[in-house]
This record gives C-alpha cells, sequence and structure tokens, in this order.
C-alpha cells in the first residue's frame, strides 16, 4: 500500500522515470549503443560539447544527456530542446535521428566482466568462459547480445541521414574528428577550441576525479564496488591479452561477418567444414 502511495505521488510530480514510456518528440537525438560500448564517455564528450558552461560530470549527466532509465519525467520536460537522450535498446522505429556507438564485442565481453564484478553481480573468481557463455546468449544484460543489438540498428537504419555510426576504436584515435562528425549531424555551431575543451573536459583522468567526488549521485556508480572504478582503461585490442583463444573462436565464430561489415578484423581463421 505504502509502495503504491509513494510510486502514485512520484508520478504526479513528475519524479518518476520514464523508461520505455517516454514521449518522443520529433527533434529528439538518440545516443546508442550496446552496454559497455563507450556510451558514458560519449555522454561526456557531447555534453561538454553542447553545454560549454556547464561542465559534465557523474553528478549532472543525467540531466545534461538524460537516461529515461535514470532521469525523472521532471528533468526530461524542462531539457532544452531539442534533447540528446542516452539509450541501449535494440533499434526502435520511434527514434527519429540516432547516434549509434559500436564497440568490438571481444573488448565490450571484458568491460562488461569487470563492470558486473564492480556491482556485484558476479565474484571476482567468477570464470571467464562462463561469462562469454553468457554474454554471447544475450544474458548479461537486458537490451539483448551484442549481436542482436548492433545488427538490428544495421539492418534498420546504417547509411541513412538520421543515423551516424561512430566506432569506439575510431573516437580513441581520432577523437577530434570523430567528434566533428557529431558537430555536424547536430548541427551546432562549435569551433576548435571548442571540441578540444570538450575532449579535455572528458578525458579518462577528469572522469576518474568527477567519478570518485560524485559516485555516490550517479545511478551509474552509486551502491556499486568503490575499488573498482567505472572508468577503466579507456582503450582498444584489450581482448588480445585478456581472452584466451577458445573465447575469441567463439565470439567471432557467433558474430564473425557481422564484426567484419562494421569493420573489426578477425583473428581466427573461419574453420573449413567436413
Amino acid at each position: 500500500m505504502i509502495r503504491h502511495l509513494i510510486a502514485g505521488t512520484k508520478r504526479i510530480f513528475g519524479l518518476h522515470r520514464p523508461g520505455r514510456s517516454l514521449l518522443i518528440l520529433p527533434d529528439d537525438v538518440f545516443l546508442v549503443s550496446f552496454p559497455k560500448s563507450g556510451n558514458t564517455w560519449t555522454r561526456f564528450l557531447i555534453a561538454n560539447l553542447v553545454y560549454p558552461g556547464r561542465r559534465a560530470s557523474f553528478g549532472n549527466l543525467h540531466k545534461l544527456i538524460p537516461d529515461p532509465q535514470a532521469t525523472s519525467k521532471r528533468d526530461f520536460d524542462r531539457a532544452p530542446r531539442p534533447r540528446i537522450i542516452k539509450s541501449h535498446e535494440c533499434f526502435d522505429p520511434r527514434y527519429p535521428r540516432v547516434i549509434y556507438i559500436v564497440r568490438d564485442p571481444r573488448d565490450v565481453v571484458i568491460s562488461q566482466y569487470h563492470y558486473h564484478r564492480k556491482c556485484r553481480r558476479i565474484e571476482d573468481d567468477y570464470p571467464l568462459e562462463n561469462f562469454v557463455v553468457r554474454f554471447l546468449a544475450g544474458q548479461t544484460c537486458p537490451h539483448g547480445s551484442w549481436g542482436e543489438n548492433v545488427g538490428s540498428w544495421m539492418m534498420a537504419r546504417r547509411n541513412r541521414p538520421e543515423f551516424l555510426l561512430l566506432r569506439y576504436e575510431d573516437l580513441l584515435a581520432e577523437t577530434c574528428r570523430e567528434l566533428a562528425k557529431v558537430v555536424s549531424f547536430l548541427g551546432i555551431d562549435a569551433n576548435s577550441e571548442r571540441l578540444l575543451q570538450a575532449i579535455e573536459r572528458s578525458s579518462p583522468d577528469e572522469m576518474r576525479k568527477s567519478e570518485k567526488a560524485e559516485s555516490h549521485r550517479s545511478g551509474l556508480t552509486k551502491d556499486s564496488r568503490q575499488d573498482i572504478s567505472f572508468v577503466r582503461a579507456a582503450k582498444s585490442g584489450g581482448w588480445k591479452s585478456s581472452l584466451p583463444q577458445p573465447l575469441i573462436e567463439q565470439i567471432e565464430s557467433a558474430w564473425g561477418p557481422l564484426m567484419q561489415s562494421v569493420g573489426y578484423e578477425l583473428s581466427c581463421q573461419p574453420r573449413a567444414q567436413e
């Protein structure tokens, strides 16, 4: 009874989180990715770019680039338009414009593994091979598997003018160039000085400082283990030293063609059929 009363009161004052019931506006832009593909870093980059007068932090990120699962309806209603909204959903035809971030699944699985440790979903000694099996089956998050999530967007929206594809690895290697694509896509006026400021404010070191100071204010880090950082190495290719060969083969066997279609080379030769 009390729980329902509290939920009803929150809804009356717009304090509830809208989730999938969010009213999508025609000028909304969605920042989408499969979890642990660089969405948070890109949110920092775009927030610092779009709002240069408000330094993005773990404490205010949910207001600058709102998340239907974490931001209140009241904050959504107050957000300046066009709104830039975080999402991890598979293809949704309601999304008018989309910036989609893709990351090598061999690195994604390592990042998810350590995030699950941080959130106490698995123990430190949980077998990586068991986690990879669950990862391939789409059981490590509520947004499908990497192949289902990426594949749904690539099939439905790739090469469309309202869809911008960014690779996490390209963002790392050529941050200014890739962020300039975002500027063009959003149609905002940003000179090189503003780009460089956004990049500097979104560096791994700056994000770690913010995480340390404001982790208690963020749904991404609140109530999680403080001995494991949310912002990890911020690099690509770590799978080469972290994933045993049999696990690499499993991932490439499951999604090889899709991986190649978004620019990821396979390390294993396909086995000849008997």
